[in-house]
């Protein structure tokens, strides 16, 4: 009975749904207008709020303390490198910002999660907005990475970087009707190529943000933003460090820039949706079509990302090649256990099985 309620439904909601949203999606459209301009109107004040930025260092956490700057709030600049926040804490300053405190912390252990939350409190008693900006991306096929050395810390960086701050940062966010901010981005719903375990790492984050939406509802805003390629260069190193992590992959240690007007954009786009009090930012919004091609015609991704991955890529001059090596002989598989990993005690027959019943019933 359930498979054919099941097959019954397959059949009748999705076109149902379809004739439903297409009735619907002007006034949708009408009420979400509405809503922005109410927002517009009714737009967060930052003066002498206090911002918790994570990432700072990186091009994308700079931008947009330089935003919050602009709008008189108190920051607090978090990276693993103190040094290089002292002249981003000057920079805020002469945009405007009020106090700046600046603090060396590695968000991916929980410790340092909890001390620098507990001394944005002490300092400023109060804490308005978390913004988690840091993250790790990578530009490397799966099989090319060798080994799984480096896989831990990109889901460390990416998810439990942002996760910690946000669970230390909680209780006192309730406490002012605060907001978190995410920096996240398109590849959580829209994998790319050779970025993997990036994009597992993002969908994971927006996954756990739109859960924990619905488990502080009103309490604690949560703006999540998403952006796509917004510039830098990721051909020349393996890993795009953000958040200035140190981090070697096959001898290679690179910070990649990213492109300074596109990340202002977003910055800017970012702090103005989060005092609106937006769900979701995104930049740039025409990346959305790709969730129809997703959700109606998900083969023609599929044959799109085949195509750049079919592509052969120039050949270098013939001066610059190194001669190839030998190729090394692939790695034995490792032999079966010599014991099987779970035992079960073995069966008693029927017949002893009732012999031990009847001699505890007499």
């Amino acid at each position: 009975m359930e498979q054919v309620l099941n097959a019954v439904m397959d059949l009748v909601v999705p076109p149902a749904s379809m004739v439903m949203l297409a009735f619907a999606w002007p006034a949708l459209s009408f009420l979400r207008g509405v809503e922005w301009v109410v927002k517009t109107l009714t737009v967060e004040n930052m003066h002498d709020k206090v911002v918790l930025i994570t990432g700072a260092a990186s091009a994308i956490g700079e931008q947009i303390a330089y935003e919050y700057a602009r709008r008189n709030a108190n920051l607090v600049l978090v990276a693993r490198r103190e040094h290089r926040l002292f002249a981003i804490r000057e920079s805020a300053r002469a945009l405007g910002a009020g106090q700046v405190l600046v603090i060396a912390a590695d968000v991916v252990k929980e410790d340092d999660c909890r001390r620098l939350v507990g001394d944005t409190i002490s300092y400023f008693g109060q804490l308005n907005h978390l913004v988690n900006t840091v993250s790790l991306g990578h530009d490397f096929c799966f099989e090319e990475a060798g080994d799984t050395v480096a896989f831990p810390h990109l889901m460390d960086v990416n998810f439990w970087g942002n996760v910690y701050p946000t669970y230390a940062a909680l209780p006192y966010l309730r406490r002012s009707h605060g907001r978190v901010v995410v920096n996240a981005a398109v590849e959580s719903w829209l994998p790319m190529p050779r970025m993997s375990l990036y994009s597992a790492a993002k969908a994971a984050v927006i996954n756990f943000y739109e859960t924990l939406r619905y488990e502080v509802g009103d309490e604690v805003g949560i703006s999540v933003a998403t952006h796509g390629w917004i510039g830098g260069e990721a051909t020349g190193g393996k890993f795009m460090l953000e958040e200035g992590a140190e981090m070697q992959w096959k001898g290679e240690e690179r910070e990649v820039p990213l492109a300074g007007g596109q990340v202002e954009a977003y910055a800017r786009m970012v702090v103005a949706g989060a005092c609106r009090g937006d769900a979701h930012v995104k930049h740039p919004s025409w990346y959305d079509v790709f969730l129809v091609f997703r959700a109606f015609a998900p083969d023609v991704l599929a044959w799109t990302f085949r195509l750049l991955l079919s592509t052969a890529s120039p050949s270098p001059p013939a001066s610059a090649r190194r001669p190839l090596a030998a190729p090394a002989q692939p790695a034995a598989l490792p032999a079966p256990p010599a014991r099987p990993l779970l035992e079960y005690p073995p069966a008693r027959s029927p017949g002893r099985a009732a012999a031990v019943q009847q001699h505890k019933l007499e």
